[in-house]
């Protein structure tokens, strides 16, 4: 294995083989775990999710308003000038595809699955009030927004801003451990600590998008079902991972440039005509109406929502458990939109990593949701009775219901491509050194464990409890998220000190340990 050495001559050792090998042998085992023995891998796991969940409930709503409160200071603060790259450098995807990539990757396939079911689900059972009321709407909407808004996505943009800084602005490979440099160093980044934390990162990434897999193509299927009349059968789900296992390798293969970046062109330009048919064929006035008085709601409530946590299961059932799984999803997310931001300033990475997919879900939701709870209590009953299928059971009482539902799988197919591809061009990565352009044969490898993980686990059942394992497993991202902001605000301060001494354009290649040293430069051109 090929090693290289620090400033101080010290030996640091590439993670690439070992790395790889170990997360595959770490994923297998538990995987083979859960197939073998479902019941008792699943009392543990939900053993483990509820102590987390209800002995640090407000760890989760801690750090996930730490994180928006971070995002919005950085990108408004001095530091919001800095470029994520040399100081010449300009952005390597138009704002339109950038932000199609990122908002694809980050919530797709989720938005088409709970866009109208979860606004039902909280219309039919608000937290203490009575379902079906006026009342249960504002709450049905505003809660969609607090879960699907701001929070998620500055998970995913402080740890994406982390990695990008790191990989752009200082060279470092393309890890999560390398976000930790300006807090333990170079050598121990790299080293058994690092491995560890990367190890965690692509555990976490496989455990979640295999899930996701499942569970879309549960969707999917559901949908040909609900539609066409095509069996729900083993074997047409299988038909249907494999196919777009072929097309999501193709698409990975092709790089981002190419492959990922079209898709993602296609998904925004399909949602957007879903959502211009529903607001023409839907209650037009209603819907904007609901999205100026939701959206009011939610703001003057944000900051009690955030950190409100009652006794009721609810709250572990909600707002805790996707805290939880947006953490778990951070690591994935946040690598892709890194990889994808270099030469963008980080005020203009927080404007379309935090800002603009949460009104794009606002939006969203305000159109179904509307449509949903606007098609009665019996309706929205009905809906969520199998959530595959809430979507379709409400279009089919709007004009062009059927067209629109046809658009709606077309839409779920390529989000399920992007999300699959960003995932594998990811674990390349992650598995490949830091690799920005990993090989094909990395790839391929991750695209074919993630299709059969999701296979097996399928056809077993454990769809769920592979869900609730990669929570679990990603508790410790949680610590690791609050440890990043840390290193970045450290890095962030070092370099404006040595901004206070030259150019700060002309010393954008400077390494982080000699920011890490400001104070003995400052000295130097002192003297």
């Amino acid at each position: 294995m090929k090693n290289s050495k620090d400033k101080n001559g010290n030996i640091i050792k590439e993670r690439g083989k070992e790395v790889f090998y170990i997360s595959l042998i770490i994923v297998f085992s538990i995987v083979m775990w859960g197939i073998a023995m479902p019941d008792n891998f699943s009392s543990i796991a939900n053993g483990l999710f509820d102590y987390l969940t209800g002995n640090f409930g407000w760890l989760y709503l801690i750090t996930m308003s730490l994180f928006v409160v971070f995002c919005v200071w950085v990108a408004l603060s001095r530091h919001g000038k800095i470029k994520l790259g040399k100081p010449d450098e300009e952005p390597e995807f138009s704002t339109i595809s950038w932000f199609a990539m990122l908002f694809s990757a980050g919530m797709g396939v989720g938005l088409v699955f709970w866009g109208m079911a979860e606004p039902l689900n909280h219309f039919v059972n608000p937290l203490n009030l009575q379902g079906g009321s006026a009342a249960a709407a504002d709450f049905a909407l505003k809660t969609s927004f607090f879960h699907w808004g701001l929070h998620p996505w500055a998970s995913y943009g402080v740890l994406a801003l982390a990695l990008a800084y790191m990989q752009f602005r200082h060279d470092k490979p393309a890890q999560i451990s390398s976000v930790f440099i300006p807090i333990i160093g170079e050598a121990r980044a790299r080293g058994g600590l690092g491995k560890v934390i990367d190890i965690l990162a692509i555990f976490a990434t496989v455990a979640g998008v295999a899930t996701s897999l499942g569970l879309a193509t549960l969707q999917v299927t559901s949908g040909f079902n609900f539609l066409f009349g095509i069996p729900e059968t083993n074997l047409v789900r299988i038909l249907v991972i494999g196919v777009i296992t072929i097309l999501f390798m193709i698409s990975a293969i092709t790089g981002v440039d190419k492959g990922i970046k079209y898709l993602s062109n296609v998904n925004i330009s399909l949602a957007g005509i879903i959502m211009l048919i529903c607001l023409i064929v839907g209650p037009t006035v209603l819907i904007i109406n609901n999205l100026t008085n939701s959206f009011g709601i939610y703001m003057s409530s944000l900051v009690r929502d955030s950190f409100k946590i009652g006794q009721e299961p609810w709250y572990g059932w909600w707002t805790i458990f996707y805290w939880a799984w947006w953490i778990a999803w951070a690591p994935f997310v946040a690598t892709f939109i890194a990889r994808i931001s270099r030469g963008r300033t980080i005020r203009e990475f927080v404007g379309g990593v935090l800002f603009a997919p949460t009104l794009a879900s606002f939006v969203w939701f305000s159109i179904l949701g509307t449509m949903g709870i606007e098609s009665g209590m019996e309706v929205a009953e009905e809906a969520i009775a199998t959530t595959e299928t809430a979507f379709f059971v409400v279009m089919q009482n709007f004009p062009y219901g059927g067209l629109i539902s046809i658009i709606a799988v077309i839409l779920l197919v390529t989000f399920f491509i992007t999300s699959a591809d960003s995932a594998t061009f990811v674990l390349g990565m992650l598995s490949d050194k830091g690799n920005q352009n990993p090989t094909v044969r990395r790839k391929v490898t991750w695209g074919f464990i993630q299709s059969g993980l999701a296979i097996a686990l399928m056809l077993s059942g454990g769809l769920g409890m592979l869900q609730t394992g990669s929570i679990v497993a990603a508790f410790p991202f949680a610590i690791i998220m609050l440890f990043a902001m840390v290193a970045m605000i450290k890095s962030l301060n070092a370099e404006h000190k040595v901004d206070g001494i030259v150019d700060l354009n002309k010393v954008a290649d400077t390494t982080l340990e000699d920011l890490s040293e400001a104070d003995e430069l400052e000295e130097a051109v002192n003297d």
